[in-house]
């Protein structure tokens, strides 16, 4: 089974190629066909059509891929990007995708309908690659180094490649809670959402509102029912996100919207807590003054420290040295400071849960500060780099 697919506009490396679809696969992933994955892999990376391969080679190169095998989206597009290429499996070395010349997009679709190995007319004049030698290892944007996934997609095999494409979506670097605690529970409603047809956005839309029904109940000072709908919102937030990646349906609005979100509510959240204590029965040590001095400065101050890092050193902050990763896990971010919420709560202080958060908000602007200066220290000898890239 192929897939071919065509595209107007010219890629980085070369012109796109024309492409098509050859059979299909009726198993279905995150509620999709094969087809219609590849089909949104291809536009994302900027192919205009998808079409069934009709024989014919329209005067194009093509890009052909069999819908009986689930491939990572960075091999499509790296493939994309790479005309006179067959991509084989590490495993057997059978050819599952190509990227042709018009006159070789005949032999090449013949060979991966019918072949289980590269003819050696085409492996004389074309790189056969496996997935590692085509694309790189890293991936920048969710901040982890992983192989790049290439798996047979048989109905007995698609409950573990769901898991896979799942971890897949992960960002490798983040906080305690979205790493450790949420990935079980968030596949199986991802999986839920995806076959109800649920878009990214609705979710989001969801933990907005539980967003603002957990800032009203903070500021009324009930703060269990406050934290139960605060839970249930930074779930979700990893749900949509996940949704988006594993359906190929993340769009810029959404991001947009999604982290737009995350950006806002935090410190109104915290600002909330403090101004609910009161109706509590208790007060806030130090006073609101203080307390919004160290919320607003701190969290605007983190912000700023993370940009400023990006900006000069051209890497996340957080994937610098293994210790930076680490301290992404617990560092005053939202989840963590929730979990500082939480447990003081279930002792009966939410008062002293404020300030065990306001001290963390200082402790780690200074524990940033010294990243930054470590960053410029070592800059001295070279670029830095992540040693998730080395």
């Amino acid at each position: 089974m192929v897939h071919a697919l065509s595209a107007e506009n010219p890629a980085p490396d070369a012109a796109l190629p024309m492409a098509a679809t050859i059979g299909d696969n009726p198993v279905r992933l995150w509620g999709m066909t094969s087809a219609e994955r590849l089909r949104r892999q291809c536009v994302r990376n900027g192919v205009k059509e998808v079409r069934a391969w009709d024989g014919q080679d329209h005067g194009s190169s093509q890009l052909l891929l069999r819908t009986d095998w689930v491939f990572d989206e960075v091999l499509v597009r790296d493939l994309m990007r790479r005309p006179g290429t067959i991509l084989v499996d590490a495993r057997n070395r059978e050819p599952v995708a190509a990227h042709v010349s018009a006159a070789d997009a005949a032999a090449a679709a013949s060979m991966l309908n019918n072949s289980r190995v590269v003819p050696d007319e085409l492996a004389g004049r074309l790189r056969v690659l496996v997935p590692d030698d085509l694309s790189s290892s890293y991936n920048h944007a969710l901040r982890k180094r992983e192989a790049p996934f290439l798996l047979r997609l048989t109905p007995e095999a698609l409950p573990r490649i769901e898991q896979r494409m799942f971890a897949g979506s992960y960002k490798g670097v983040t906080d305690i809670v979205t790493k450790y605690v949420w990935p079980l529970p968030a596949r199986h409603v991802t999986k839920a959402c995806a076959v109800a047809g649920m878009t990214p956005n609705m979710v989001t839309g969801i933990g907005a509102i539980l967003m603002l029904l957990a800032l009203w109940l903070f500021w009324q000072g009930h703060y269990l029912p406050g934290l139960a709908a605060g839970w249930i919102m930074t779930f979700l937030d990893t749900v949509d996100g996940k949704l988006a990646r594993v359906t190929l349906t993340s769009s810029k609005w959404g991001n947009i919207f999604d982290h737009g979100i995350d950006l806002v509510h935090p410190p109104f959240w915290w600002w909330a807590w403090a101004a609910g204590l009161p109706a509590a029965g208790f007060d806030m040590p130090g006073g609101m003054a203080l307390a919004l001095t160290v919320i607003w400065v701190g969290y605007v101050s983190q912000r700023l420290q993370e940009g400023y890092f990006i900006k000069v050193f051209k890497i996340d902050m957080h994937t610098w040295r293994p210790f930076d990763s680490f301290f992404r896990l617990i560092t005053a971010r939202r989840n963590p400071n929730l979990i500082i919420l939480t447990l003081a709560t279930l002792l009966g202080r939410p008062d002293i849960g404020m300030v065990v958060v306001l001290a963390w908000i200082v402790l780690c602007f200074g524990v940033h500060m010294a990243q930054i200066v470590q960053a410029h220290q070592a800059a001295r000898k070279g670029p830095i780099q992540s040693y998730l890239s080395a």
